[in-house]
């Protein structure tokens, strides 16, 4: 569980500094100006690793799922070679399926103005700039993004579904607690990651105005990674205590 989480934060780390020193780089800076191979980079970069963090997710549901499902057979099922595995095919997915849009994407003629309304290389706004509508690029980069997303979705949904019924058949209250503890703060990283990315790029009226458009990509690129690691500190039981004389001291102060 550890390996895992622990990869998961390296692939985090990766995914914010792709898009948060530009930006803050462009808030400073009068010219906001980036090229058009550093663009398509922070483009690649940020997704692929977008989409590691997605698999991770799933990689991670799965290794909860075995170990409360099958606590027996575990330490058989997880092996070091499979462990291994898991890792590397989070760390490679993801470059490997979205190089196909973006590679699609950058074959669009741009004949100007050169002038991106968002704070990141965004698709969208990206392909808006193309001189001619391209719409089997749109297809092919909308259907991978759904395939992909609902997919993992619902993989983690199955995996998760499975670990309730498994807890719910735990005849101790104190073994029922300690798994819903493990996988609580897996879940609520979940619920705040797909939660965003599926509101900006699954659903329906997905064509969202520009400015809707920044707030959700700014929620899932920036502040969804800032609260995940307080998320899984949270079953730190110093953390905990910590925390509840924080909020002590607080409401003394408020009293007074």
């Amino acid at each position: 569980m550890y390996i895992l989480l622990g990869n998961f934060s390296l692939v985090e780390i990766c995914y914010v500094t792709t898009t948060v020193p530009q930006m803050l780089a462009n808030f400073l800076s009068t010219s906001k100006s980036i090229s058009f191979v550093s663009c398509f980079a922070q483009f690649y970069f940020f997704f692929s690793f977008g989409y590691d963090e997605g698999f991770y997710l799933c990689i991670m549901a799965f290794d909860r799922c075995l170990a409360i499902c099958r606590p027996l057979h575990y330490p058989r099922i997880m092996t070091r070679q499979l462990c291994t595995g898991l890792v590397i095919f989070g760390w490679s997915c993801g470059f490997i399926i979205f190089l196909t849009p973006v590679v699609l994407i950058s074959q669009l003629p741009f004949c100007g103005p050169n002038i991106i309304n968002h704070f990141v290389c965004d698709p969208v706004p990206l392909m808006m700039l193309s001189c001619s509508e391209d719409t089997t690029t749109q297809l092919v980069y909308s259907t991978l993004n759904r395939i992909l997303m609902i997919a993992t979705f619902l993989f983690i949904l199955c995996s998760y579904a499975l670990v309730i019924l498994a807890v719910l058949r735990m005849p101790s209250e104190a073994g029922k607690r300690k798994a819903f503890s493990t996988c609580a703060s897996h879940l609520a990283v979940v619920t705040l990651f797909y939660g965003s990315v599926m509101v900006m790029y699954v659903s329906p009226g997905s064509g969202h105005p520009v400015k809707v458009q920044k707030i959700i990509t700014l929620f899932y690129s920036v502040i969804t990674p800032l609260c995940n690691p307080l998320i899984y500190s949270l079953r730190n039981k110093k953390m905990k205590d910590a925390l509840r004389k924080v909020f002590r001291t607080s409401q003394s102060l408020h009293k007074l």
